[in-house]
């Protein structure tokens, strides 16, 4: 019995925190204003959203923007050193990537790069600052919980198939270092337990997260839903909440459980595919989060979010051996990120597919920060060069990054936007701030520009103030290379 009473006790704990996570009020209807004609008038382009997170700052120069190369010799100054990669062809005229990248560099006529993404100044940079940014769209901290812009496309579309979750996450634990910073921006906030994501830490593991857990048959299983139903109805827990939150923990779970006893459960079991292509895509974690999110997007995903994790000092975190652990990480996405627009591509599925490829910030070797905008150095980086560890992108930059867009209606073979070729490596043209490209994904799915919820009696927009404007080139007929 005192087992027992201990469970139930921890239910109550649980349940209770989980609703007291979100308590803002919110009305349920959305208030739109009038918008600009053109964006009136256009028709949805997608439906379904795939972001592919290059978590920890993915360096631009090193990647999908090179510039001069400079090999690695003692003795080199740090300040000759902009990109580590010599440059190769992609099959867009014109158009180079980094070595390393040829996979990636054969899909290009499938999509789009922005080449002039300016973050945000945060002050002291931290990646999970700049995260929470990028995919909530408001600088933390913010007096409610903002919702990541896969919550709001949930909350907006609802789910294309009612059984998977419309918000599905791949690939970030929560168990390293700033856990608590990087669950801040995996939340619905103020829209709803319902509305946020779906995560899978582990895809070859994600059959594990649609059934019981092992060792518990499903009848236990029921057992213990309809027991947490029964403690969140509870009046002690009610008032830990409002009401509209309790009910969407409610549909949450129903959700859950729906997908639990549903034949499109086999979705999330890659054992199914067939060897060849499994083995394609796994270069690891993130290789089969991008073997999950395609038969996700082809059986009714809405949002799935596939990230390379972010750890500190770990993956993209190139704060030592930069021009290594940059090699490492292209050959960790390029077959399988390249493979991805092929499969969706072939079975006609990436017309309604919108595609990113994104990173928080980029990366230089002498400056932390943006001209005019420096903060303090978080690494060592010596004026000569004697030991190749110190060969590659250290330092974080926030003046010029890059992200990629295929499908969904985005201009094929665009390039958009420019950085200047010596440092700094700045946006020079058409620079990017991260509320247009929040309202292009919104702008390709038919989400009106000043979607907005009132919030503690004032309004709350997907973009901040409602002002945030697509970039209407991505979808325009232009091909020509800025």
């Amino acid at each position: 019995m005192e087992k027992q009473n201990s469970r139930r006790e921890f239910l109550k704990k649980m349940t209770a925190a989980s609703i007291a996570a979100s308590t803002t009020t919110i009305s349920m209807s959305s208030f739109l204003s009038s918008c600009s004609p053109e964006v009136q008038k256009r028709a949805a382009t997608a439906d379904t959203v795939i972001l592919l997170w290059m978590a920890g700052g993915m360096a631009h120069t090193e990647t999908f923007d090179p510039k001069a190369y400079v090999p690695y010799e003692k003795g080199v100054e740090s300040k000759r050193i902009l990109s580590t990669f010599t440059k190769i062809p992609t099959i867009v005229d014109g158009l180079e990537f980094s070595e390393g990248l040829e996979g990636i560099g054969s899909v290009m006529d499938k999509g789009a790069i922005i080449r002039s993404y300016k973050s945000a100044d945060l002050g002291h940079i931290l990646h999970t600052r700049h995260q929470y940014h990028w995919h909530t769209c408001y600088e933390p901290p913010q007096s409610v919980q903002a919702p990541h812009i896969g919550a709001w496309i949930a909350k907006e579309l609802g789910p294309v198939n009612p059984v998977i979750p419309p918000f599905i996450s791949i690939g970030q634990r929560f168990t390293m270092g700033e856990a608590e910073e990087l669950k801040a921006f995996h939340s619905a906030g103020f829209l709803g337990t319902e509305y946020g994501p779906f995560l899978i830490p582990d895809p070859s593991s994600g059959l594990d997260s649609v059934r019981p857990p092992k060792g518990m048959s499903l009848k236990r299983f029921e057992s213990r839903y309809k027991l947490y139903q029964e403690l969140v109805n509870k009046s002690e827990i009610m008032e830990k909440g409002s009401n509209y939150q309790r009910q969407s923990l409610m549909r949450s779970m129903e959700q859950s459980y729906r997908l639990l006893n549903s034949p499109e459960a086999k979705v999330f079991d890659l054992s199914q595919e067939p060897k060849e292509v499994y083995d394609t895509y796994n270069t690891g974690r993130f290789g089969l989060g991008c073997l999950l999110a395609k038969r996700l997007a082809m059986n009714g995903g809405r949002f799935i979010s596939v990230s390379t994790e972010y750890e500190p000092f770990l993956g993209w975190d190139t704060h030592e051996n930069g021009h290594i652990r940059a090699k490492n990480m292209k050959a960790l996405i390029d077959r399988p990120v390249s493979q991805l627009i092929k499969d969706l591509d072939e079975t006609g599925h990436l017309d309604k597919t919108l595609i990113i490829l994104a990173s928080e910030f980029s990366r230089d070797a002498i400056m932390e920060g943006r001209p005019g905008e420096l903060v303090k150095n978080q690494v060592d980086q010596p004026d000569i060069i004697e030991d190749e560890k110190y060969y590659g992108m250290h330092r974080h930059f926030t003046d010029g990054s890059s992200i990629i867009m295929w499908g969904g209606g985005v201009e094929k073979g665009l390039v958009y936007g420019k950085t200047a070729d010596e440092r700094p490596c700045s946006s020079i043209e058409k620079p990017v701030v991260i509320d247009q490209v929040h309202q292009s994904v919104y702008h390709a799915l038919g989400i009106d520009t000043q979607t907005h919820y009132e919030i503690e009696g004032r309004p709350f927009y997907t973009t901040p103030d409602g002002k945030g404007k697509p970039i209407l080139d991505l979808f325009g007929k232009s091909t020509k290379i800025s």
